[in-house]
């Protein structure tokens, strides 16, 4: 945590927006209220040093050039702390580097998730599950997520699972199509469902 802080304390900010919140003048409400574009990943380090990264998927991508053959590695990354997510993706010649641009990448898309208990067997309030039924695709993937009971845990695909739970959903339904052996397009399509939800409910 305080090598996170000095590193934060090094930077300068490229924009007026990381200039605000350098001073302590904007807080992560608000820039989500204003729909605010983040372009510094400092911005999220600051604002949300809690962000926990998970690793959904490493590749490697062969291509045929002039001069021969040439591998490179795919990260897909999710980072999420309970009530946000962002996913990312980057590619480099080697593992390491494509990790660390795809963590920055996924900070720069974090988003607040609706949470809530939008099930009528439920009904009890909380914030276990999601509000109303969201769907979200990619690619040849298409997802609905429906809000379950408290208990249920997530009735969904792995990946899926993975990405959930990062952001603190403890309960839902789920129904795919499409190619869902896909890890990267399913889970982008999770997180487009979650991203849709703002799209029927504007109180961030």
């Amino acid at each position: 945590m305080s090598r996170l802080r000095n590193i934060d304390e090094e930077w300068t900010p490229k924009t007026r927006l990381g200039e605000l919140v350098q001073q302590g003048l904007m807080t992560l409400d608000k820039i989500f209220q204003n729909n605010l574009v983040v372009k510094e990943k400092e911005i999220i380090n600051i604002l949300l040093p809690q962000l926990k990264e998970d690793v959904i998927t490493i590749r490697m991508i062969q291509k045929m050039t002039a001069s021969g053959q040439r591998s490179r590695f795919k990260a897909v990354v999710i980072v999420g702390s309970d009530g946000f997510l962002g996913v990312g993706a980057s590619k480099s010649k080697e593992v390491g580097p494509a990790i660390r641009k795809a963590i920055d990448k996924a900070k720069l898309s974090v988003i607040p998730i609706l949470r809530g208990c939008g099930s009528k067997e439920c009904g009890c309030g909380g914030t276990h599950s999601i509000p109303f039924k969201i769907r979200g695709k990619c690619g040849s993937v298409r997802i609905q997520l429906i809000p379950a009971p408290a208990g249920v845990g997530l009735a969904c695909a792995d990946k899926v699972k993975q990405v959930l739970k990062l952001c603190g959903i403890e309960d839902v339904w789920s129904k795919t199509y499409g190619d869902t052996r896909t890890s990267e397009n399913l889970v982008k399509a999770t997180f487009d469902a979650l991203k849709n939800a703002h799209k029927f409910n504007f109180n961030i």
